[in-house]
């Protein structure tokens, strides 16, 4: 047992710097209202994951008794060399992101709370969650020049698509060392949709193109269709990207029991307390992996920034996709919509109605920009199964 004196002894700036973080992820998710669902927890994981000699929370043990008070970075190659997990939360680490089991089920519950209509009513909206897929493959082509490996780049530039479970379950198939640097900066710049992407936004589009009206009914989408596009999404997916099978698959179940109008139970179960109680685990568990010994380094501070890059991409792929189709259709599409193709489900939507509404107030782009964001979902879970068919298994 370890005393007061011990424990403050062993207490270093660099994990005061883990604490001021968690505590300013902690404010952003109270005080400034920023995803408080996933913020709250990873800030709170941080900080108690960064006390010294919390054996019990994050403790890791080999063979030879050697312990320390957090999951090292390589986790994987340890435990295969016959170390164990210790402590409350790195066991829940170990199978729950090792295992994959955490990703896919926050992707289950997802599904359940996603509304796939607007991206039936117009399959043209595909092409603009396509497009957004820009920042995932600028981003790995810019951490592969920066240094990184083939895996690792992957693992950063899924932070493009503002995607946290992809971003997640990909990390833990390519590079799970860097799981609690890029689970971190996909959440953190999801909820910083609001201050990233206005900016990028009006540097590329005029007020004219912004002011662009857009009705805000789309054509009605028959239940028949709503249970068959998921199965057909799972089925064409499943056959050109087996590798992007779980995310897909689990995504379009939950989505297929809040469609399907008998399945009310297990829908509105998945679409409340599950996915809360999966948000909690997720967030915490990778907030207290993020160790004071492995983030204050230069190489995870650089997925941040590149991270951002990504995201920043992103938006700009999906807005000037967006202003290239105004050139071939009759009817103009607002270009900001095309910033909805990031996965940032729906704070991008949100972002795209609020700007569209200040430009032209007859505006309400919601359900128009709720059609690339479901596609970009789509997409970037896709771009996660190439990756993992290329370099994982």
């Amino acid at each position: 047992m370890f005393g007061i004196g011990e424990s403050l002894a062993s207490f270093t700036y660099q994990h005061l710097i883990m604490l001021i973080i968690g505590g300013l992820l902690i404010y952003a998710g109270i005080a400034r209202k920023w995803e408080p669902l996933i913020l709250v927890p990873i800030g709170f994981g941080i900080i108690i994951g960064n006390l010294p000699l919390g054996y019990g929370v994050m403790g890791f043990q080999m063979p030879d008794g050697t312990v320390v008070d957090y999951l090292p970075p390589q986790w994987v190659e340890l435990i295969g060399q016959g170390g164990e997990p210790i402590g409350f939360l790195s066991r829940i680490f170990q199978y729950g992101f090792g295992w994959g089991i955490i990703p896919i089920c926050m992707f289950l519950g997802l599904g359940a709370m996603t509304d796939l209509g607007p991206l039936i009513a117009r399959p043209i909206y595909f092409l603009l969650g396509a497009a957004a897929q820009l920042g995932v493959y600028a981003t790995l082509f810019i951490a592969v020049a920066l240094g990184f490996t083939l895996p690792e780049a992957c693992s950063i530039g899924i932070i493009g698509g503002a995607d946290g479970p992809t971003t997640v379950y990909l990390t833990q198939m390519l590079a799970p060392h860097l799981m609690g640097f890029t689970a971190i900066a996909a959440y953190v710049y999801m909820a910083m949709v609001p201050l990233i992407q206005p900016p990028v936004i009006r540097a590329i589009t005029t007020k004219k193109e912004r002011a662009i009206y857009m009705a805000p009914q789309l054509r009605p989408v028959s239940t028949l269709e709503k249970i068959a596009f998921p199965i057909c999404i799972t089925v064409i997916i499943g056959l050109l990207v087996p590798s992007a099978l779980p995310l897909i698959g689990v995504f379009m179940l939950g989505n297929l029991l809040s469609v399907s109008g008998v399945t009310d139970r297990l829908s509105n179960s998945l679409a409340t307390g599950f996915v809360d109680i999966v948000t909690i685990f997720l967030g915490f568990c990778v907030g207290a992996y993020v160790s004071a010994q492995s983030f204050l380094q230069p190489g995870p501070l650089l997925v941040f920034a590149i991270g951002i890059l990504g995201f920043t991409l992103a938006t700009v792929g999906g807005v000037v996709f967006a202003k290239l189709m105004n050139l071939v259709l009759k009817t103009k599409i607002n270009p900001m919509i095309g910033a909805a193709g990031v996965s940032a489900v729906p704070m991008s939507a949100r972002v795209v109605q609020r700007m569209g509404q200040k430009a032209n107030p007859r505006n309400f782009l919601l359900m128009h920009a709720m059609g690339p964001n479901v596609a970009g979902v789509i997409g970037t879970a896709t771009a996660a199964g190439v990756f993992i068919s290329l370099f994982g298994y």
